[in-house]
């Protein structure tokens, strides 16, 4: 899978050891940055791997900072981003199952690191339900009705 990664500087750990799990694991992995623990503005690092995901240039997205929050809020910003917020294996689960999120936000300061591999893995690997969901997407992308 081609993966986009971001972080600012309170996800610069994280980040790293996802780069490199994920490469292990044989996935295609593109580091959008930040490139060192100091600080930066999260919205120049994240934006870009939610306009790349919307574009379809990476099938997904993983940002990181120190709640995720403002991370998550920049990537919707995006048109065809559905960026969610997890912090365990069963939001990164429904997620994927009700929301079809694209594109994963993590925070380095709320999740214990035994866990993080754990929700990334989840995450990637739970397929969309569609159904009612699908409906419900395509309400919240102003979609309704269109076939």
């Amino acid at each position: 899978m081609r993966i986009a990664l971001g972080s600012d500087h309170a996800g610069f750990r994280y980040k790293e050891i996802l780069k490199r799990a994920l490469g292990d694991r044989g996935h295609a992995v593109t580091d959008f940055g930040t490139d060192s623990p100091g600080p930066v503005d999260y919205p120049l690092f994240i934006r870009p791997v939610a306009e790349a995901v919307a574009a379809g240039a990476f099938e997904r997205g993983i940002v990181l900072g120190g709640s995720g929050n403002g991370e998550a809020i920049a990537a919707n910003r995006v048109r065809g981003v559905r960026c969610t917020l997890c912090w365990s294996i069963e939001s990164a689960r429904l997620a994927r199952r009700h929301n079809d999120a694209n594109v994963l936000s993590l925070g380095e300061r709320l999740i214990a690191e035994a866990d993080l591999l754990a929700i990334v893995e989840t995450w990637l690997t739970t397929d969309f339900e569609g159904g009612r969901h699908l409906r419900r997407i395509r309400l919240i992308d102003g979609d309704a009705g269109r076939d």
